[in-house]
């Protein structure tokens, strides 16, 4: 027998007594210690940078303005699933969808609340079997046709009364005709909401059951909120002002900008009156645009849709609303402006 063994090629090397094999994803671990450690020093030597300021001030801004009526749309989404009894629903609509529609459009006159919150409370609804056409004219019309909204409109074009009564005539014809367009062309399969709220459970908690649904959908809906806060501020720091005056002198030019700046900038329907009466350069019908797309569509509320309906929804949901709150603005705006 020989003293020493043939070692077969698969055989690893031998280590000399005393040495330690480096790790086998080391450039990974290495990368893990460095990185972030770049990328603070990185944030601390340009974080003074003016640009950097106005983008940190809007996400924040648009963040703590927004979180209030998230908090308030979630926890009254939990108090329907888990206290309020589904019959209530089938008793207060309409049986027929066509008409549950307008009606729960007009409903959304009496819930004080932005975007933000009327996106947990319209999946609540759908979940406790309110037709989706009706729950989504619901959703579109609660954040711009409230008390709070009309009245911060009144107060920001103050005797003009007629862009107070402009903003709700147009706002829940935009949301009817969306619900009416969802009857006709909608689809189950494009709708998958995250979570089918199914009411109170017999044996089960009440107050867990809203403990339960108040968390998730405020966790859930909160990442998406960020992300579209920090969509917001990007915009707002990368266009220079000098782009607005561009667009300002031609009619149609200005309605369509005014559309697309409502849904970059985010914000919030309490609020956007006072934007849209300082943009003074605009007409009246752009004005009025921008205050009806806003609450409609907007980056973090087409990022909530996507956490809470699913992608394929939010991409066709949001492109269909943005065309029909344009012409119902100009619509109605050509009429009462």
């Amino acid at each position: 027998m020989q003293d020493t063994e043939e070692r077969s090629p698969e055989a690893p090397a031998a280590v000399e007594p005393g040495a330690r094999a480096w790790p086998r994803h080391w450039p990974l671990l290495l990368g893990a210690a460095v990185l972030p450690g770049l990328v603070l020093y990185l944030v601390g030597r340009w974080g003074e940078a003016p640009a950097l300021q106005a983008w940190r001030t809007v996400a924040l801004s648009v963040t703590v303005q927004a979180v209030p009526f998230l908090l308030l749309g979630t926890a009254l989404s939990g108090a329907i699933n888990a206290f309020v009894p589904a019959s209530v629903f089938t008793r207060l609509l309409p049986k027929r969808p066509a008409l549950a529609v307008p009606v729960a459009g007009a409903a959304g006159v009496v819930l004080p609340g932005c975007e933000c919150a009327s996106v947990p409370v319209a999946n609540s609804l759908i979940g406790r079997g309110v037709a989706p056409a009706a729950a989504f004219a619901f959703l579109l019309s609660a954040p711009a046709v409230n008390p709070i909204v009309l009245t911060a409109t009144a107060i920001a074009f103050p005797g003009r009364p007629e862009m107070v009564a402009a903003r709700l005539l147009a706002s829940l014809l935009a949301a009817a005709a969306m619900g009416w367009l969802w009857l006709w062309l909608g689809k189950e399969e494009w709708l998958r909401p995250a979570v089918r709220h199914t009411g109170h459970q017999p044996g089960h908690s009440r107050w867990a059951e809203f403990r339960g649904g108040f968390q998730h959908d405020f966790l859930h809906a909160g990442g998406f909120l960020v992300v579209g806060a920090l969509a917001a501020a990007t915009f707002n720091v990368a266009v220079p002002p000098s782009v607005l005056g561009t667009f300002a002198d031609s009619a149609w030019l200005s309605v369509l900008f005014l559309a697309a700046l409502a849904i970059l900038l985010a914000v919030c329907s309490e609020a956007d009156a006072f934007v849209a009466a300082s943009l003074s350069g605009f007409s009246p019908v752009a004005q009025l645009t921008f205050m009806v797309v806003g609450p409609m569509v907007d980056v973090k509320l087409i990022a909530l849709q996507t956490g809470t309906f699913g992608r394929t929804f939010a991409v066709r949901f949001s492109a269909a609303t943005t065309v029909v709150a344009i012409a119902c603005s100009a619509l109605i705006g050509g009429v009462l402006l």
